[in-house]
Protein backbone atom coordinates (compact mmCIF):
# COMPACT_ATOMS: atom_id res chain seq x y z
CA UNK A 1 0.00 0.00 0.00
CA UNK A 2 1.17 3.74 -0.86
CA UNK A 3 2.20 5.62 1.97
CA UNK A 4 0.74 9.19 2.14
CA UNK A 5 3.46 11.93 2.92
CA UNK A 6 2.97 15.20 3.70
CA UNK A 7 5.29 17.88 1.95
CA UNK A 8 5.03 21.37 4.76
CA UNK A 9 5.52 24.40 3.01
CA UNK A 10 4.65 28.34 4.73
CA UNK A 11 7.90 30.70 3.93
CA UNK A 12 9.33 30.31 0.52
CA UNK A 13 12.29 29.15 1.45
CA UNK A 14 10.04 26.26 2.40
CA UNK A 15 9.22 25.82 -1.43
CA UNK A 16 13.01 25.46 -2.59
CA UNK A 17 13.33 22.57 -0.27
CA UNK A 18 9.71 20.75 -0.82
CA UNK A 19 9.81 21.22 -4.48
CA UNK A 20 12.42 18.91 -4.99
CA UNK A 21 11.09 16.18 -2.86
CA UNK A 22 8.07 16.14 -4.11
CA UNK A 23 9.70 15.50 -7.56
CA UNK A 24 11.69 12.54 -6.15
CA UNK A 25 8.32 10.86 -4.10
CA UNK A 26 6.79 11.20 -7.17
CA UNK A 27 9.14 8.61 -8.98
CA UNK A 28 8.14 6.60 -6.87
CA UNK A 29 4.23 6.43 -7.13
CA UNK A 30 3.59 2.89 -6.76
CA UNK A 31 5.32 3.58 -2.88
CA UNK A 32 4.06 6.96 -2.34
CA UNK A 33 1.72 9.73 -2.09
CA UNK A 34 3.20 13.10 -1.76
CA UNK A 35 0.81 15.88 -0.80
CA UNK A 36 1.59 19.75 -0.37
CA UNK A 37 0.24 21.33 2.76
CA UNK A 38 0.60 25.03 2.42
CA UNK A 39 -0.06 26.89 5.62
CA UNK A 40 0.13 30.45 4.12
CA UNK A 41 2.71 32.05 6.64
CA UNK A 42 4.13 33.68 3.49
CA UNK A 43 0.41 34.82 2.01
CA UNK A 44 1.85 37.73 -0.45
CA UNK A 45 0.12 36.29 -3.45
CA UNK A 46 2.83 38.05 -5.76
CA UNK A 47 5.69 36.70 -4.14
CA UNK A 48 4.65 32.88 -3.16
CA UNK A 49 3.23 32.43 -7.33
CA UNK A 50 6.43 33.42 -8.86
CA UNK A 51 8.19 30.62 -6.98
CA UNK A 52 5.30 28.33 -6.81
CA UNK A 53 5.40 28.44 -11.01
CA UNK A 54 9.43 28.57 -11.33
CA UNK A 55 9.70 25.68 -8.96
CA UNK A 56 6.99 23.64 -10.87
CA UNK A 57 4.98 22.90 -7.88
CA UNK A 58 1.48 21.42 -7.97
CA UNK A 59 -1.77 23.36 -6.42
CA UNK A 60 -1.56 22.33 -2.72
CA UNK A 61 -3.22 19.67 -1.40
CA UNK A 62 -4.43 21.41 1.55
CA UNK A 63 -3.92 25.29 2.20
CA UNK A 64 -4.50 26.42 5.32
CA UNK A 65 -4.60 30.41 4.79
CA UNK A 66 -2.71 31.52 8.65
CA UNK A 67 -1.58 34.53 7.30
CA UNK A 68 0.48 37.18 9.35
CA UNK A 69 0.56 37.45 13.20
CA UNK A 70 3.03 37.27 16.38
CA UNK A 71 5.23 34.15 16.53
CA UNK A 72 2.52 32.96 19.15
CA UNK A 73 -0.65 33.72 16.52
CA UNK A 74 0.66 32.69 13.52
CA UNK A 75 2.19 29.11 15.35
CA UNK A 76 -1.55 28.63 17.37
CA UNK A 77 -3.25 29.18 14.01
CA UNK A 78 -1.43 26.52 12.07
CA UNK A 79 -1.03 23.80 14.96
CA UNK A 80 -5.24 24.73 14.81
CA UNK A 81 -6.01 24.18 11.50
CA UNK A 82 -3.39 21.43 10.31
CA UNK A 83 -4.28 18.75 13.44
CA UNK A 84 -7.77 18.77 11.82
CA UNK A 85 -6.40 17.99 8.45
CA UNK A 86 -3.76 15.53 10.17
CA UNK A 87 -6.93 13.92 11.85
CA UNK A 88 -8.83 13.43 8.43
CA UNK A 89 -5.59 11.76 6.58
CA UNK A 90 -3.61 10.51 9.11
CA UNK A 91 -0.71 10.81 6.87
CA UNK A 92 2.23 7.56 7.28
CA UNK A 93 5.08 10.89 7.80
CA UNK A 94 5.21 14.28 7.90
CA UNK A 95 8.30 16.17 6.40
CA UNK A 96 9.28 19.62 7.09
CA UNK A 97 12.04 21.99 6.48
CA UNK A 98 14.36 24.58 7.97
CA UNK A 99 13.60 26.90 11.10
CA UNK A 100 9.74 29.03 10.27
CA UNK A 101 6.91 29.08 12.39
CA UNK A 102 4.53 26.05 10.11
CA UNK A 103 8.07 24.00 10.55
CA UNK A 104 7.67 23.44 14.44
CA UNK A 105 3.90 23.50 14.48
CA UNK A 106 3.26 21.26 12.09
CA UNK A 107 5.70 18.79 13.56
CA UNK A 108 4.56 19.31 17.12
CA UNK A 109 1.02 18.58 15.74
CA UNK A 110 2.39 15.32 14.33
CA UNK A 111 4.55 14.17 17.20
CA UNK A 112 1.43 14.49 19.21
CA UNK A 113 -0.53 12.33 17.21
CA UNK A 114 2.31 9.80 17.09
CA UNK A 115 3.06 10.15 13.69
CA UNK A 116 6.92 10.10 12.19
CA UNK A 117 8.41 13.20 11.71
CA UNK A 118 11.48 14.29 9.38
CA UNK A 119 12.87 17.54 9.76
CA UNK A 120 14.82 18.43 6.50
CA UNK A 121 17.99 20.83 7.33
CA UNK A 122 18.46 19.36 10.33
CA UNK A 123 21.31 20.45 13.25
CA UNK A 124 22.01 23.95 12.07
CA UNK A 125 22.71 26.13 14.78
CA UNK A 126 23.29 29.82 15.57
CA UNK A 127 23.77 29.70 19.24
CA UNK A 128 21.38 32.62 19.38
CA UNK A 129 18.54 31.83 21.33
CA UNK A 130 16.89 35.37 20.54
CA UNK A 131 16.26 34.70 16.89
CA UNK A 132 12.83 32.83 17.19
CA UNK A 133 14.14 30.69 14.28
CA UNK A 134 17.12 29.09 16.78
CA UNK A 135 13.91 27.99 19.24
CA UNK A 136 11.83 26.45 15.74
CA UNK A 137 15.43 24.56 15.08
CA UNK A 138 16.21 23.27 18.17
CA UNK A 139 12.33 22.23 19.51
CA UNK A 140 12.03 20.72 15.70
CA UNK A 141 15.04 18.50 15.84
CA UNK A 142 14.18 17.63 19.62
CA UNK A 143 11.11 15.84 18.69
CA UNK A 144 11.75 14.16 15.02
CA UNK A 145 12.24 11.34 13.90
CA UNK A 146 14.74 11.31 11.13
CA UNK A 147 17.15 14.40 10.78
CA UNK A 148 18.64 15.16 7.47
CA UNK A 149 21.33 17.19 8.18
CA UNK A 150 22.97 19.62 5.19
CA UNK A 151 26.66 19.42 6.85
CA UNK A 152 28.50 17.55 8.99
CA UNK A 153 28.42 20.48 11.49
CA UNK A 154 24.66 19.45 11.69
CA UNK A 155 25.02 15.95 12.95
CA UNK A 156 27.73 17.23 15.60
CA UNK A 157 25.89 19.69 16.90
CA UNK A 158 22.78 16.84 17.28
CA UNK A 159 25.46 14.57 18.60
CA UNK A 160 26.44 17.17 21.45
CA UNK A 161 22.28 17.72 22.25
CA UNK A 162 21.87 13.97 22.99
CA UNK A 163 20.15 12.74 19.91
CA UNK A 164 20.64 9.25 18.85
CA UNK A 165 22.92 8.47 15.97
CA UNK A 166 20.45 6.22 14.00
CA UNK A 167 18.27 8.86 13.80
CA UNK A 168 21.07 11.32 11.98
CA UNK A 169 21.35 10.94 8.49
CA UNK A 170 23.69 13.16 6.01
CA UNK A 171 22.14 13.89 2.98
CA UNK A 172 23.36 17.54 1.81
CA UNK A 173 21.89 20.54 1.11
CA UNK A 174 18.56 20.16 -0.60
CA UNK A 175 18.26 23.90 -1.80
CA UNK A 176 20.97 23.10 -4.48
CA UNK A 177 18.70 20.40 -5.32
CA UNK A 178 16.05 23.33 -7.36
CA UNK A 179 19.47 25.08 -7.96
CA UNK A 180 20.75 22.50 -10.10
CA UNK A 181 17.69 21.10 -11.44
CA UNK A 182 16.86 24.23 -12.91
CA UNK A 183 19.90 25.76 -14.32
CA UNK A 184 18.65 25.76 -17.86
CA UNK A 185 15.93 28.16 -16.98
CA UNK A 186 18.50 30.41 -14.98
CA UNK A 187 20.96 30.34 -18.02
CA UNK A 188 17.65 31.64 -20.10
CA UNK A 189 16.72 34.68 -17.46
CA UNK A 190 16.10 38.30 -19.40
CA UNK A 191 16.85 39.88 -15.84
CA UNK A 192 19.89 41.39 -16.68
CA UNK A 193 19.15 42.83 -19.84
CA UNK A 194 15.56 44.38 -18.51
CA UNK A 195 17.55 46.49 -15.83
CA UNK A 196 20.54 46.95 -18.13
CA UNK A 197 23.30 44.97 -15.96
CA UNK A 198 26.45 43.50 -17.21
CA UNK A 199 27.85 40.37 -15.77
CA UNK A 200 29.89 41.11 -12.80
CA UNK A 201 29.22 45.22 -13.08
CA UNK A 202 26.33 44.77 -9.95
CA UNK A 203 26.08 44.02 -6.54
CA UNK A 204 22.72 42.32 -5.10
CA UNK A 205 21.14 43.29 -2.24
CA UNK A 206 18.28 41.61 0.04
CA UNK A 207 17.29 42.53 3.64
CA UNK A 208 14.43 41.78 5.23
CA UNK A 209 15.15 40.48 9.02
CA UNK A 210 13.73 42.67 11.77
CA UNK A 211 17.05 43.73 13.16
CA UNK A 212 18.14 44.90 10.02
CA UNK A 213 14.85 46.79 8.93
CA UNK A 214 12.84 47.47 11.83
CA UNK A 215 14.79 50.26 13.57
CA UNK A 216 14.94 53.71 12.24
CA UNK A 217 18.66 54.14 12.86
CA UNK A 218 19.58 50.74 11.19
CA UNK A 219 18.22 51.48 8.07
CA UNK A 220 19.75 54.86 8.38
CA UNK A 221 23.31 53.16 8.97
CA UNK A 222 22.40 50.95 5.46
CA UNK A 223 21.21 53.81 3.53
CA UNK A 224 24.73 55.22 4.34
CA UNK A 225 26.22 52.39 3.52
CA UNK A 226 24.61 52.30 0.07
CA UNK A 227 25.31 56.14 -0.40
CA UNK A 228 29.03 55.20 -0.68
CA UNK A 229 29.18 51.67 -2.32
CA UNK A 230 26.92 53.08 -4.91
CA UNK A 231 29.44 55.39 -6.34
CA UNK A 232 31.43 52.17 -7.33
CA UNK A 233 29.03 49.38 -8.15
CA UNK A 234 25.30 49.31 -9.38
CA UNK A 235 23.37 47.97 -6.37
CA UNK A 236 19.95 46.00 -7.52
CA UNK A 237 17.59 45.10 -4.66
CA UNK A 238 14.88 43.32 -4.75
CA UNK A 239 12.89 44.48 -2.08
CA UNK A 240 10.49 42.83 0.45
CA UNK A 241 7.70 44.38 1.48
CA UNK A 242 8.35 44.46 5.17
CA UNK A 243 11.82 46.54 4.04
CA UNK A 244 9.13 48.55 1.92
CA UNK A 245 6.92 49.42 4.72
CA UNK A 246 9.62 50.12 7.35
CA UNK A 247 11.60 52.93 4.83
CA UNK A 248 7.73 54.19 4.34
CA UNK A 249 6.98 53.96 8.26
CA UNK A 250 10.60 56.25 8.89
CA UNK A 251 10.04 58.36 6.36
CA UNK A 252 13.32 57.80 4.33
CA UNK A 253 11.71 56.98 0.90
CA UNK A 254 13.49 60.09 -0.15
CA UNK A 255 16.65 59.05 1.43
CA UNK A 256 16.62 55.40 -1.10
CA UNK A 257 15.56 57.71 -3.81
CA UNK A 258 18.13 59.75 -3.68
CA UNK A 259 20.72 57.52 -4.64
CA UNK A 260 21.50 57.33 -8.38
CA UNK A 261 23.06 54.24 -8.45
CA UNK A 262 20.58 52.46 -6.21
CA UNK A 263 17.41 50.27 -8.23
CA UNK A 264 14.62 49.06 -6.13
CA UNK A 265 12.60 46.25 -7.55
CA UNK A 266 9.87 44.13 -6.93
CA UNK A 267 10.21 40.62 -6.16
CA UNK A 268 11.28 39.09 -8.78
CA UNK A 269 11.23 34.91 -9.53
CA UNK A 270 13.24 32.21 -8.84
CA UNK A 271 14.99 31.83 -11.96
CA UNK A 272 15.66 35.88 -12.53
CA UNK A 273 16.80 35.87 -8.57
CA UNK A 274 19.44 33.22 -9.19
CA UNK A 275 20.55 34.91 -12.39
CA UNK A 276 21.01 37.96 -10.38
CA UNK A 277 22.71 36.36 -7.39
CA UNK A 278 24.75 33.71 -10.15
CA UNK A 279 26.24 36.91 -12.01
CA UNK A 280 26.42 39.57 -9.47
CA UNK A 281 29.70 40.88 -7.93
CA UNK A 282 28.83 40.01 -4.42
CA UNK A 283 25.68 40.08 -2.58
CA UNK A 284 24.49 41.80 0.24
CA UNK A 285 21.83 39.83 2.58
CA UNK A 286 20.51 38.70 5.97
CA UNK A 287 18.95 35.85 4.62
CA UNK A 288 20.20 32.14 5.09
CA UNK A 289 19.80 30.01 2.05
CA UNK A 290 21.51 33.15 -0.03
CA UNK A 291 24.61 32.28 2.22
CA UNK A 292 24.30 28.72 0.57
CA UNK A 293 23.52 29.37 -3.11
CA UNK A 294 26.16 32.12 -3.49
CA UNK A 295 28.58 29.31 -1.79
CA UNK A 296 27.65 26.84 -4.99
CA UNK A 297 28.45 29.84 -7.45
CA UNK A 298 31.67 30.96 -5.90
CA UNK A 299 30.36 34.30 -5.45
CA UNK A 300 31.11 36.92 -2.72
CA UNK A 301 28.23 37.11 0.29
CA UNK A 302 28.14 39.88 2.83
CA UNK A 303 25.94 38.22 5.64
CA UNK A 304 24.42 41.11 7.50
CA UNK A 305 23.91 39.39 10.72
CA UNK A 306 26.50 39.15 14.41
CA UNK A 307 25.74 35.22 13.94
CA UNK A 308 24.84 32.45 11.15
CA UNK A 309 23.51 28.66 11.57
CA UNK A 310 25.49 28.25 8.19
CA UNK A 311 29.03 27.85 9.30
CA UNK A 312 29.80 26.00 7.09
CA UNK A 313 29.39 28.47 4.36
CA UNK A 314 31.89 30.98 5.88
CA UNK A 315 35.14 27.94 6.68
CA UNK A 316 34.28 26.48 3.60
CA UNK A 317 32.32 28.71 1.38
CA UNK A 318 32.65 32.64 0.32
CA UNK A 319 30.58 34.26 3.12
CA UNK A 320 31.83 36.63 5.48
CA UNK A 321 29.36 37.94 8.39
CA UNK A 322 29.58 41.70 8.95
CA UNK A 323 27.91 43.77 11.56
CA UNK A 324 25.68 46.56 11.52
CA UNK A 325 27.69 49.19 10.99
CA UNK A 326 28.16 51.61 8.11
CA UNK A 327 31.96 51.50 8.01
CA UNK A 328 32.38 47.85 8.34
CA UNK A 329 29.72 47.33 5.53
CA UNK A 330 31.89 50.10 3.25
CA UNK A 331 35.11 48.36 3.92
CA UNK A 332 34.31 44.50 3.00
CA UNK A 333 32.41 45.93 -0.08
CA UNK A 334 35.66 47.73 -1.11
CA UNK A 335 37.76 44.90 -0.70
CA UNK A 336 35.76 42.78 -2.96
CA UNK A 337 35.38 45.65 -5.54
CA UNK A 338 39.29 46.21 -4.96
CA UNK A 339 39.50 42.46 -6.03
CA UNK A 340 40.15 40.83 -2.74
CA UNK A 341 37.90 38.16 -3.34
CA UNK A 342 37.17 35.62 -0.92
CA UNK A 343 38.13 32.18 -2.06
CA UNK A 344 35.65 29.07 -0.80
CA UNK A 345 34.60 25.65 -2.50
CA UNK A 346 31.55 23.41 -2.39
CA UNK A 347 31.13 21.44 0.31
CA UNK A 348 30.39 17.67 0.50
CA UNK A 349 27.39 16.52 -0.59
CA UNK A 350 25.99 19.79 -2.14
CA UNK A 351 25.41 18.06 -5.54
CA UNK A 352 21.86 18.75 -6.55
CA UNK A 353 20.98 14.57 -5.55
CA UNK A 354 19.89 15.27 -1.68
CA UNK A 355 15.97 14.55 -2.10
CA UNK A 356 16.93 11.27 -3.76
CA UNK A 357 18.76 10.30 -1.01
CA UNK A 358 16.33 11.22 1.72
CA UNK A 359 13.19 9.31 -0.84
CA UNK A 360 15.78 6.09 -0.91
CA UNK A 361 15.85 5.97 3.31
CA UNK A 362 12.12 5.38 3.07
CA UNK A 363 12.26 2.84 0.39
Amino acid sequence: MSRIIHLIVGARPNFMKMAPLFRAFEKHNDKFIPRLIHTGQHYDERMSKFFFEDLMMPKPHKYLGVGSGSHGEQTARIMERYEAILLEERPDLVLVAGDVNSTVACALDAVKLHIPVGHVEAGLRSFDRGMPEEINRLVTDAISDYLFTPSLDGNENLLHEGVAEEKIHFVGNIMIDSLTNFLPQIEASAILQQHCLEVGEYALITLHRPSNVDNQQSLEMIAGAFEEISSRVKLIFPIHPRTVKNIAKFGLEERFSRISNLFLTEPVGYYDFIRLERDASFVLTDSGGLQEETTWFGVPCLTLRENTERPITVTEGTNQLVKLDKDAIIELASEILDGKRKPGKIPNLWDGKTADRIVSIFS
